[in-house]
């Protein structure tokens, strides 16, 4: 569980869409929809200019195993971003380094709600020791972990999800001791 939630106003331009105040706060298991939805729509929206209809679907199937995501979120040490009592995001961070999930919700996008949830998993991270964080980005997300610091060690070109190509980038960022 996250110890210290935090209210963050964003600093994002007005152009992105109003400014909302966000929480960063631990998962819980009745965020199993809302969290799945973020991931749904974040790849069915937001990465659609990256990869085709057939990837999207093999990455977020429409049907979603309540009780697998649940066990998948509360295996990790998984963060969900609020606003208003909605699910805007989440990410997660294994025990062995990987950031293996971030996802925003289209509709809180470019307001800052990934630097957020990306903040609060390096903190994790450094309060675990570890040395780096590691993630395999989609070509979508790519941008923002690079704006984040996480730099590009190996493109997947053949990175397979249920029968289907879906590329993305293995990638790491070093902590400070």
């Amino acid at each position: 569980m996250l110890s210290d939630q935090r209210h963050v106003r964003t600093q994002r331009r007005l152009q992105y869409g109003p400014r909302v105040n966000i929480t960063i706060r631990g998962y819980r298991p009745g965020d199993a929809e809302a969290t799945w939805r973020a991931f749904h729509e974040a790849i069915h929206r937001t990465a659609a200019s990256y990869y085709s209809e057939e990837q999207m679907k093999a990455w977020a199937p429409g049907v979603m195993d309540a009780q697998g995501w649940n066990a998948r979120r509360t295996q990790a040490w998984t963060v969900v971003a609020d606003v208003d009592g909605e699910v805007a995001g989440f990410s997660d961070l294994t025990a062995d380094g990987l950031l293996d999930m971030l996802f925003v919700h289209p509709e809180f996008g470019r307001r800052g709600v990934g630097r957020l949830l990306v903040e609060a998993v390096l903190k994790e991270a450094q309060r675990r020791g570890l040395n780096e964080v590691r993630t395999h980005a989609s070509r979508a997300a790519r941008p923002a972990f690079e704006r984040l610091g996480f730099i590009v060690d190996h493109e997947n070109e053949d990175n397979w999800i249920r029968g289907q190509k879906v590329p993305n980038f293995d990638m790491y960022v070093a902590l400070a001791p």
